[in-house]
Order: structure tokens, then sequence, then C-alpha cells
């Protein structure tokens, strides 16, 4: 049989070790004989089975008795998947323990069950990732607090800010998404016992004694309730929350792509300049390749989001539509985010700053961006408003028309002298004077990340 090389990029480029393992097919087999060792210990604590075979089946349900290969060869033969692993285990196992095995089981008891320990694996990776982030975010928040840039609303400037506020923001929305996590694993990484169609028939009057304590075994919820399948509405939610974590990187990896922007240049991620190459052909380049990246793979993770909400709906009390699926996105979504999350990570805690190019960028527009401070000021004086932002209104596009300084329209023009002498001016003008309560926002939102941080 032919071998090929490494196909999709989750192989060979993206994704850390760490997630991988949750999902290779070892670690799944791993799982599948972990569950069916537990589903033999609870029906063992229950009385409905020995405990000498639950003793017996829990020392030979794993890799070392139960090869990738010997399951292969069932699958081949019979066509089941979750029967082939059984049909291994049990070759693994002495009689009469053999006898014991998956006994008033269904194939998804065994397979939602081990998907469950894979989505809790993977949703300790996030989190960990999660936490790291948003400590780097509040460093930079702080770091940068004190660093005024221009705000810009629909790609035009607007007025002052502060470089570190754009930093709390996406902690904020990092802390957001911990909490949303925390409570989508509620739902999500659970587990079952509950036969053909749900009922427990299979597993008699004990059954949910032993669904119970099989999952308090494997560390997984109970579900509630069940047909042959775990219902997909939390794995949707799940996959959902994943495409909107990977919404906020790309919204941040697309910042930093719009503020390294050759006009403006205000940042750039890192870049290693004694050997990394730009382009093939222009040797000056220092493309935003990482930045880039980031939302790319969040645009595959989104794609993901309507199929999950399709799955939720199955006939009856199960189908397999759902299956096919599951076995590509799961696994790729949790690694293409892990992937994002640790790019957006470097390029977060290694983003060169350039504070003197904000500074040029804040005056090259000649004071224009502070009509609505001037505004005020002269409604502090007792101007009407409406009546004062149109007569400021009128001096800004002069300004933006002729290029001319705004300071010498305004100063130069009897209707704001009469509400504002030069002095009171030149203090509207100033950016430092107009950042409102941001750097009070700023220590707010970074004390409560790190106090969240802290608790969980």
């Amino acid at each position: 049989m032919a071998k090929y090389s490494p196909i999709h990029p989750i192989e060979y480029r993206y994704g850390s070790p760490e997630m991988k393992r949750v999902f290779t097919r070892e670690s799944w087999l791993a799982k599948m004989l972990r569950v069916e060792a537990a589903l033999a210990w609870a029906q063992a604590e229950v009385g409905d089975i020995p405990r000498e075979s639950a003793k017996h089946i829990a020392s030979r349900a794993n890799t070392e008795h139960v090869t990738l290969d010997a399951v292969s060869v069932w699958e081949a033969r019979i066509q089941h998947e979750t029967m082939a692993v059984v049909k291994a285990l049990a070759d693994a196992c002495e009689e009469p323990h053999a006898g014991m095995i998956h006994k008033g089981a269904t194939s998804y008891d065994i397979q939602d069950s081990t998907l469950g320990l894979q989505l809790k694996g993977a949703i300790n990776i996030i989190e960990m990732d999660l936490k790291e982030l948003a400590k780097i975010l509040v460093a930079q928040a702080r770091k940068y607090s004190e660093t005024i840039c221009l705000g810009r609303t629909h790609g035009i400037v607007a007025v002052p800010t502060v470089f570190g506020f754009k930093m709390a923001v996406w902690a904020s929305d990092i802390r957001n998404h911990l909490e949303q996590l925390k409570e989508a694993e509620k739902r999500v990484c659970v587990g079952k016992m509950s036969g053909a169609v749900g009922t427990m028939a299979g597993l008699g009057k004990n059954g949910l004694k032993i669904q119970e304590l099989a999952m308090q075994k494997l560390g997984l919820r109970p579900a509630p309730i069940s047909t042959q399948i775990v219902q997909r509405e939390a794995l949707a939610e799940f996959l959902l929350l994943l495409s909107q974590i990977a919404s906020t990187l790309d919204k941040m990896a697309n910042e930093v792509r719009n503020l390294q922007r050759s006009e403006i240049n205000e940042v750039e991620e890192p870049f290693d300049e004694a050997k990394q190459v730009g382009s093939s052909t222009m040797p000056h380049k220092r493309n935003p390749i990482l930045s880039e990246s980031i939302c790319g793979l969040a645009r595959s993770i989104r794609g993901s989001a309507v199929t999950a909400l399709e799955n939720v709906v199955l006939e009856h009390e199960r189908d397999l539509t759902n299956s096919s699926y599951e076995r590509i996105t799961v696994p790729e979504v949790c690694i293409l985010l892990d992937e994002a999350l640790k790019r957006t990570k470097h390029v977060m805690k290694e983003l060169l700053v350039h504070p003197e190019n904000m500074k040029a960028n804040l005056e090259r527009f000649k004071g224009v961006i502070m009509s609505e401070s001037v505004m005020l000021a002269m409604t502090s004086r007792g101007a009407d408003r409406q009546w004062a932002h149109e007569r400021v209104r009128k001096l800004a596009m002069d300004s933006w028309n002729k290029s001319g300084a705004f300071d010498k329209l305004l100063k130069s023009n009897t209707e704001v002298r009469k509400y504002l002498n030069e002095a009171e001016i030149d203090s509207a003008l100033n950016p430092a004077n107009y950042l409102g309560t941001a750097h009070k926002q700023i220590e707010r939102v970074t004390a409560s990340v790190e106090a969240y941080i802290r608790q969980n």
C-alpha cells in the first residue's frame, strides 16, 4: 500500500503537540478503552458483574494490550468502529471476563463519553492560552496607558485615545471568553450510559446509578437525559464559542495589520531582521504574515459554525449525519484555534510599538482632530451646542480643504473668540487634555481581569 507524506496543514504546520495529542488516534483509543473500563467498574459496584471481571477488564483496557492495529483489523472485517474496539478488548481479556465487556451499552455511550474526555482536554489547553493572552494584554495596556495615539472610526481619524486602551478592551474581551468557556464546559464535557434509545433498558434497574458512577470515574458530568446520543446543542454552543474567540483574535490581528500599513506605521508585529525573509522578490518587505495568518485561521474556524448548528437536527433517536462532520471539524477547530491563540500571544507580547509615529500622525492633521474638544469648550463657556458645532464644523472643513492649521483658523475667527481666548484654544487643542477617563478605565479593567484569573 502506498504511503503518503502529510496532506492536511494540521499535520505539519498548525497546532501544538499538546493539542494534537488530545485528538490522536492513539489517544482516542486509550479514551475509548478507559470508558469501557469505567462502565465495567460501575456495573461491578452495583453488583451487575463480578468485581474480578471489572478488575481484569481494567487491567487490559489500555493500548499496551489493545493496539490500533488490532482494532483496525476488526474494523476492516466488521465495518463497525466501536464494536471493533470491543472485539479487540475481548481478545485481550480472558474468559469469562471478556463476556462482561460493553454489557448493556450502545456505541455512542462509549463514543460520546470519549468525546467528552477529548473536549475536556482541549478546553484545558484553550483556557490556559486565553489566560496567558489576557496577562500579556494587561501588561501591554499598562505599559502604553500614557501613549497617546489617534482614535479612528470608519477608518478616518476621530479623537485621541491611548494605545493601552486598545489592549484593555481586548483584555476585557478575553476575560469574557474565559467566562463563556467555563459555562460551556459544564454542558459539553458530559458523558452517558443510556443504551440504544436512551431508556437504559439494557442496563437494567441500576442504569442511572451505573451512569452516575461511570461518569464520576471519568471526571465527566452525566448527561441529564439523552437518546442514543448526547444532544448536539451543547457541542454547537462550544464550536460557536470557539468561532467567537477566533473572531476576537481576528479583530486584534486585523488592527495590527492596519496600524502596520506603511502610511501609518504605528506598530509592527515581530520580525526577525537577522534571517526572516519578507518577500521572494522584494528584499525590503516586512509583511504582517503572523497577523494575516491569524485572520485566515479565524475564517476557517468560523466556517464550522453553520454545520454545527445543522447537526443539532438529527432524526428520531439519532442518525449518523453528525458523525463524519464531527470527526473532521471538532479536532480541526480546536487545533486551528490553538494555533491562532499561540500566534496571537507571540504577536501581542513582542509587538513593536512606535510612539514617535503615533505622535507624528497626531500632529499631521494640524489640530483638526480636536474639533469636538473645541466645540465642547465653547459650550462650557455658554455657547449653544448646535451653533458651536456648526461654527467649528465649517472651520474644520476649511482646515481639511485648504490644509490650513486648525489653531490659526480658530484664533482668527471672531465667533470662536467670543467664547475662548488663545490660551483656552491651545488647551482644547492639546490631545493630552482630552483623554477623558481612559486611564481610570484601563486600570479598572486590567485589575478586574487579573482578579478573575487569580480566582479561577
